[in-house]
């Protein structure tokens, strides 16, 4: 689990937001993460292939949610460009820096929240 993601599940959480799992790591593993940062199972997709968590994100928007996408890897990126917001962090591949809207400087998880509350000032 990545410092900071706790805080930030947690902070994103208390805004109401839902919170996901999307994942090409083995349900198992999914489960285990999601459980310490309390995400709960249903949000929690796991053994995705890279061109199924576009699927995802397409599904969530059919069911007129909002989606930002948090990644950082070339597996990300189709996703990332799919969803409202995508989010790439600064230690990401260049790859998924072209395919998101933002990308946070200081590698912290923590900052997609303050990056929300800033878009609501605007």
């Amino acid at each position: 689990v990545r410092p900071g993601a706790l805080e930030a599940v947690s902070a994103l959480q208390r805004r109401g937001l839902q919170v996901y799992i999307v994942t090409g790591d083995k349900r198992q593993v999914a489960q285990s993460v999601a459980l310490q940062l309390g995400i709960p199972f249903r949000n929690v997709v796991a053994e995705v292939l890279p061109k199924d968590k576009a699927t995802i994100v397409r599904d969530l928007q059919a069911k007129g949610q909002k989606v930002v996408m948090v990644g950082d890897g070339i597996n990300d990126a189709p996703a990332l460009a799919q969803a409202d917001v995508g989010v790439a962090l600064r230690q990401g591949t260049d790859v998924a820096f072209e395919a998101a809207d933002v990308v946070l400087m200081r590698n912290a998880l923590t900052d997609v929240g303050r990056a929300l509350q800033i878009s609501d000032l605007a």
